[in-house]
């Protein structure tokens, strides 16, 4: 198997992966159900598509970063911000949804645009390619708006954790 087959299946596994690990860590039960949200909320059904096309873009930018990224140290940085990512991306749904901590995903949120921002940004500078980080940008719009809604989550329910019980 020759680097672009290889390319190709890393790129996408990461995508797979962490759309797959999205859903799977995503409980919306009672506890979710219960708590107050905006009225601006999309509906449930929304999420999944709209994550599949957005990690499914970055996915493909992932690619051309892997086999376009000029010398060794660039394709070092593409490995680094898109496992940064990663890490981040799949640590959101656990603090959410399994720890029940919306103030702990808001931060993490946060750190986690950051990174998408990085993508957006560095990414053409280590591939030569602006197309590269173009493609991040709706994950960028989708994460931005995520923070909203996390953020106005947390402002409706606060005190979460031991502060909820007292």
């Amino acid at each position: 198997m020759d680097d672009t087959w290889t390319s190709i299946f890393v790129a996408a596994g990461w995508a797979i992966i962490l759309g797959g690990a999205g859903g799977t860590l995503t409980e919306i039960g009672p506890w979710y159900r219960q708590l107050k949200k905006p009225a601006w909320q999309p509906p449930d059904w929304l999420f999944g598509p709209a994550w599949t096309v957005i990690l499914g873009l970055s996915g493909w930018s992932f690619y051309i970063g892997l086999t376009q990224a000029p010398t060794p140290e660039g394709l070092a940085h593409v490995w680094g911000l898109f496992g940064v990512n990663f890490a981040l991306h799949f640590a959101w749904s656990p603090l959410f949804f399994k720890f029940k901590r919306p103030d702990w995903a808001l931060g993490e949120n946060i750190v986690l645009w950051l990174s998408v921002l990085g993508l957006v940004v560095l990414l053409p500078r280590n591939t030569g390619n602006s197309f590269a980080g173009w493609l991040n940008v709706p994950y960028l719009v989708w994460v931005s708006f995520a923070l909203v809604l996390n953020w106005k989550i947390v402002q409706l329910n606060r005190p979460f954790g031991r502060a909820a019980a007292v």
